[in-house]
């Protein structure tokens, strides 16, 4: 898991890139529950996260775990950006914004994602 749950380097400061590119329905679970534990261990609104789910299997399951994860990850993330959600239902966005009462910032490319998170 931690070649697809770990530290990036991205002028200077560290994001925590979660990367469920071209994951089943099923790999999407455990990762998703890898996410969880990984980012409870770090100190109250101190991680920066990128999310790129680019070919990811989003299903109603899944959706449901990432809502509850997103919500679970408030405490410890102080921003998001998510990449390759176009494929994600528009309904699920919504309920994923809605439901975890967080920001999700959605860009094209991880490039573009990196440079928003390190800004001031």
């Amino acid at each position: 898991m931690d070649d697809r749950i770990h530290f990036v380097e991205h002028k200077g400061k560290k994001i925590l890139l979660l990367d469920f590119s071209h994951a089943n329905a099923t790999q999407m679970q455990l990762l998703l529950e890898y996410v969880r534990i990984t980012v409870a261990r770090h100190g109250h609104e101190s991680l920066v996260t990128l999310a790129d789910f680019t070919g990811s299997e989003v299903d109603h399951a899944v959706a449901t775990r990432i809502k509850e994860v997103l919500t679970l990850d408030r405490p410890f993330v102080k921003k998001t950006a998510w990449v390759g959600a176009e494929s994600i239902p528009k309904a699920f966005m919504e309920n994923f914004h809605s439901f975890s009462q967080r920001d999700i910032v959605t860009f094209k490319t991880r490039e573009e994602a990196m440079d928003w998170l390190v800004e001031s």
